[in-house]
């Protein structure tokens, strides 16, 4: 049976969802797959901070949903997508929480990346946000 229980991030394993000021841009087999200035990026705990973009700057068609999942009690059920043109290192290289926990709601519609199963995950200093 699997363990359906719901944690809140709280001080021993703290969650953060903010706006990134700068240009996020996945790219993958020599495509871009997602460009977006709408990135949020999680920090989770101790773990690397992960950009979630909007699935309105991903190119879906690049994409093909695969039967993978997984469950992470603070933020929910994932699903996951395999970059089509990427080979078997791109095999589950996306995933996305569809219906996150009320914690992380915000990132519902968004897409994360396996920084090592695409080319880059390149941030680029926006003038908009004042930094060159």
């Amino acid at each position: 049976m699997v363990d359906k229980s719901i944690k809140i991030p709280g001080p021993d394993h703290p969650i953060t969802v903010e706006h990134n000021p700068c240009r996020v841009v996945v790219t993958a087999g020599g495509k871009t797959i997602a460009d977006t200035h709408s990135a949020l990026t999680l920090r989770e705990a101790s773990y690397p901070p992960v950009q979630y973009i909007p699935r309105r700057d991903v190119d879906m068609s690049l994409l093909e949903r695969s039967a993978h999942s997984s469950r992470c009690p603070y933020k929910g059920d994932a699903s996951y997508y395999s970059i089509v043109s990427g080979g078997e290192r791109a095999k589950n290289a996306v995933w996305t929480y569809e219906a996150p926990n009320a914690a992380v709601s915000s990132i519902k519609d968004h897409l994360a990346f396996y920084p090592d199963r695409v080319d880059g995950i390149e941030e680029m200093a926006s003038p908009e946000a004042g930094t060159f």
